[in-house]
């Protein structure tokens, strides 16, 4: 059978908990390593995932610190290596990289209105920025052998993508519809690429650490 015909299993993973989610921090591609918290989220993660015999092909990380460790735990027990990839690293947030939303809020005056165009923090990648480059991830993914793939990336980056997924442009004043994704939580679609369809078959989910909560 012609592999056009044959799905793409796709996991997209969010990060567990990191230094910078614990102290609320703007942290974009600034490095924050993994809470001992966010190194049990992935740990039951992986727990779960063997129980449940799952399987992938290619795990694929961005290659921030609290993307590749979770990466690296779950492929660890799942016996797979990991491929690190830049685009899938989180937004570049410019000048609010490492600070918390109190010291943006003392130290940057926010304007009345934001376009989908504008930067953040001074000189990072506004929305449509990102949009274009998780498209790009995407597109990227697309273009390799259908199989099983597991992504390991980043809330912001991972909006951007259930986005460019179900077809909605960023809005202004960050508006719109926002996925979910609690730290080392998951969502699971299928993409046939011969009919050119996509299935949303998990969205959120993190039932492996509730009790970690």
């Amino acid at each position: 059978m012609n592999s056009y015909a044959h799905p793409f299993y796709i996991t997209f993973l969010r990060h567990g908990e990191s230094v910078g989610n614990l102290e609320s921090r703007w942290q974009g591609q600034a490095e924050y390593p993994l809470t001992e918290k966010g190194r049990a989220q992935a740990r039951a993660l992986a727990e779960r995932w063997k129980n449940e015999k799952a399987q992938f092909d290619h795990v694929i990380a961005s290659p921030l610190a609290r993307a590749k460790d979770t990466a690296e735990i779950v492929a660890s027990a799942l016996n797979l290596e990991v491929e690190l990839e830049p685009l899938w690293m989180e937004r570049n947030n410019g000048e609010f990289s490492g600070l918390t939303a109190h010291e943006v809020r003392q130290n940057f005056q926010q304007p009345a209105f934001t376009t989908p165009y504008d930067a953040v923090g001074v000189d990072g990648e506004g929305d449509w920025e990102l949009f274009l480059r998780a498209g790009q991830a995407l597109h990227n993914l697309l273009k390799r052998e259908p199989a099983k793939y597991l992504i390991v990336s980043h809330g912001g980056l991972l909006n951007q993508v259930m986005h460019a997924v179900v077809g909605v442009a960023p809005q202004a004043n960050n508006a719109g519809t926002r996925f979910r994704f609690n730290n080392a939580a998951f969502a699971q679609l299928i993409y046939f690429s011969h009919q050119h369809r996509w299935a949303i078959e998990r969205l959120n989910d993190h039932a492996h650490w509730n009790d970690l909560a």
